[in-house]
């Protein structure tokens, strides 16, 4: 069994018990190897205490099971406040979140538009975004998004 499946084998009961969904998993080499595991609430969110339970959980699995046989350091982190939205049915539950969104194809001559979910149904995403000093309302579908990530409103 590959190294990956078999820690989402032993690691989803943890993920499951602290009500944390993966995002990543990823192993980088180096003079110190790290496995580091960016997990995130179902609403998005993270929290510093969630992120320490489910570290101590991930270690004393990792400890007893001993899945991976050279040195490594394990890092707990969230996906990070800007990060990429992978799956765009996330987009559904995410009114009032203010995202970045690249497009095949420019909307209102725009192939890039920062602003925050009004709303998205039937894979339509209605993003209200600000043109100079007035606020104006795009509709995009979902298949025209050729990326999109959460946004820091400055």
């Amino acid at each position: 069994m590959e190294r990956e499946e078999r820690l989402l084998e032993l690691l989803n009961p943890v993920f499951a018990e602290c009500g944390v969904r993966l995002y990543e998993m990823k192993w980088i080499p180096g003079k110190e190897n790290t496995l580091q595991i960016a997990v995130m609430k179902d609403d998005g969110t993270m929290d510093l205490d969630t992120c320490v339970a489910v570290s101590e959980k991930v270690s004393e699995v990792l400890d007893a099971e001993d899945p991976i046989p050279e040195g490594y350091t394990l890092e707990v982190c969230s996906p990070g406040a800007e990060r990429e939205i992978r799956d765009l049915s996330e987009l559904y539950n995410m009114t009032g979140q203010y995202i970045y969104i690249r497009l095949h194809t420019p909307v209102k001559k725009m192939s890039e538009i920062t602003g925050e979910i009004a709303g998205a149904e039937n894979g339509v995403l209605t993003l209200s975004y600000r043109d100079k000093a007035a606020t104006r309302k795009a509709e995009i579908e979902f298949d025209n998004i050729t990326f999109a990530r959460l946004a820091v409103r400055l």
